[in-house]
């Protein structure tokens, strides 16, 4: 995704996202982040969270999720989305399912925690260019489909039945493997760390979750 691409209008982004601008802008300012070092710890550019924080942008599910990482925070938490405190139990009809960047997840997961569970679809094609690097640790379970996961220099192709259990700091991305998508579990966990500044840069390839 290219800072230089053209931009949308207001009128013109998604509407299956509420505007988590406000909260974005709330949460730097909490942590006393300039818009500078919170851009560059999440690999952005200023000018590209300058605009997710005042709406002229939507983030995708791998942004909000790096976004999240770099907070010590959820998606649902950066959507406005309520969760049970401390619940330990998310009832299927509960985990509604959202959509962001061509993703569709499902939060498996209490509030409050230190770590975030996620049921993920990643369809074919999409953010399958992004490449992550950040502290913590990832594991995810493949539910359906294949998944090409590529740490570092080596792509896996993990089928229904497989998982993952990996280092963030590992250079990773993740893409589906197969025509009708991939399904899975995800797990994170939340850091706020100065690693999260070795982020690639928005002028850097980046492949993957």
């Amino acid at each position: 995704m290219s800072d230089t691409a053209a931009e949308p209008s207001p009128d013109e982004l998604p509407d299956e996202l509420p505007s988590v601008a406000p909260r974005l802008r709330e949460l730097r300012r909490r942590t006393g982040l300039t818009l500078e070092l919170a851009a560059r710890r999440v690999g952005l550019s200023p000018a590209h969270l300058s605009r997710l924080e005042t709406n002229q942008r939507q983030p995708s599910l791998p942004m909000l999720l790096a976004l999240a990482r770099m907070y010590g925070t959820t998606v649902s938490d950066l959507l406005g989305e309520t969760a049970p405190e401390r619940d330990p139990i998310v009832r299927a009809d509960r985990a509604e399912p959202s959509e962001a960047g061509g993703w569709t997840y499902r939060t498996l997961g209490g509030a409050g925690r230190a770590m975030q569970a996620l049921r993920v679809h990643v369809p074919q094609r999409a953010q399958g260019d992004l490449v992550r690097v950040h502290a913590g640790e990832e594991w995810l379970y493949v539910l359906k489909g294949r998944l090409r996961l590529t740490l570092g220099e080596t792509a896996h192709v993990l089928d229904p039945g497989d998982a993952a259990h990996f280092d963030s700091l590992t250079p990773h991305r993740i893409a589906a493997a197969s025509r009708g998508g991939t399904e899975l579990l995800f797990v994170h966990t939340l850091l706020q760390s100065g690693a999260a500044e070795l982020c690639l840069g928005d002028h850097a390839p980046r492949r993957g979750l």
